[in-house]
């Protein structure tokens, strides 16, 4: 088994695609995505208009994790509805999350 970080980052819906594009671009080698609902410090969504949010899970190095974070730090949170959080994984082949 190995160690590596697990990202969780949560976003509006109409930021999909250039989410996708930042955390391949920025090193991922892929990615879980899932359709979610909740409630935040920016309110619940009153509207499907609106869309739900997506959840990305990213499993990855502390150095992949790192560059993602900063992008969007630098780029969504002061703009979007992002939350971004980071937990210690341990997984099986270890090779596939550089």
């Amino acid at each position: 088994m190995a160690q590596a970080k697990l990202l969780t980052i949560i976003a509006e819906s109409a930021l999909r695609r250039r989410l996708v594009d930042d955390i391949l671009r920025l090193g991922a080698t892929g990615f879980t995505e899932s359709e979610v609902r909740g409630q935040g410090s920016r309110g619940r969504r009153t509207s499907d208009l609106e869309g739900q949010n997506i959840r990305f899970e990213i499993v990855a190095s502390q150095a992949t994790v790192s560059a993602i974070l900063a992008h969007i730090e630098e780029n969504y949170f002061e703009n979007y509805a992002v939350i971004a959080y980071v937990v210690d994984a341990t997984v099986l082949r270890g090779e596939k999350y550089t």
